[in-house]
């Protein structure tokens, strides 16, 4: 196992067979999203985006997932930690962004901020007794910045009485508004079969294919032109090999061909 040891004393991270895990470990204020908190995800992200990382998995520890912006912080007159450019909105965009597949394992309440860098991930798997609220109008703000990421996964109409009233809903509710992917009863076996998933796939692909997921709406002209290119590339080629013998393919051999 590679280890990134501790990247800080609110996030963790470590590598392993091609699989970053970054821990938000800040129970004593419910990992809200402190200016410390998210400089320290972005270190992490760091590790997360080299090469040798296929998937990450954005994880916490109990019981809280996260509870939004660190208010005590913020009453204090501190800078705006979601504001665009700092390092809240810096770490959706590298989520949804970087090659590797992003997933949140959520097995606790998540409030606010935390749920839009929750629906920053590509996969969300939430334990089924989760519950999420929208709480900004309450304290008289608005979800602005994390509405880019949302409102990308949902229509507005589906998440509008949640935005616009800051009740609790719960994993089933997200689930339909397209929140969240999956809702289990075991999210770490859940997200390890995601995992393993991905790592059956090669690696070039799986990436192009969440560009494609990404995209708002997919020209037909410029998709045809990506399919014709990955049917020439090593890992088809080496992907068409393996089929017609009956064997898993090699992707690392695909790689360096």
């Amino acid at each position: 196992m590679a280890t990134v040891g501790r990247v800080g004393e609110l996030v963790h991270c470590s590598v392993a067979g091609g699989v970053a895990t970054i821990t938000l470990d800040s129970p004593t204020n419910r990992n809200a999203l402190s200016r410390q908190l998210l400089a320290e995800l972005n270190t992490a992200l760091d590790r997360a985006e080299e090469p040798d990382v296929r998937a990450v998995v954005l994880t916490h520890s109990p019981p809280v997932f996260c509870a939004g912006a660190d208010l005590k912080e913020r009453a204090s007159g501190a800078a705006d930690a979601q504001a665009a450019g700092n390092p809240m909105a810096d770490a959706m965009e590298r989520l949804a962004s970087m090659p590797a597949i992003s997933i949140a394992a959520v097995d606790g309440p998540v409030r606010a901020g935390g749920v839009g860098l929750m629906a920053a991930c590509d996969l969300v798997v939430v334990n089924r007794s989760v519950t999420f609220a929208f709480t900004e109008v309450r304290i008289g703000v608005a979800p602005a910045i994390i509405s880019v990421p949302i409102l990308a996964r949902c229509s507005w109409s589906k998440i509008a009485a949640a935005f616009l009233t800051g009740a609790t809903f719960d994993a089933t509710e997200a689930r339909d508004m397209g929140l969240v992917t999956h809702v289990s009863d075991d999210v770490t076996a859940t997200v390890a079969t995601l995992v393993a998933g991905i790592l059956a796939g090669a690696p070039h692909a799986v990436a192009t294919t969440k560009r494609v997921l990404r995209q708002a709406t997919p020209d037909m002209a410029a998709m045809t032109a990506l399919s014709e290119s990955l049917f020439r590339s090593d890992e088809a080629a080496e992907g068409m090999r393996a089929f017609a013998e009956k064997r898993p393919p090699s992707w690392a051999k695909a790689t360096e061909a």
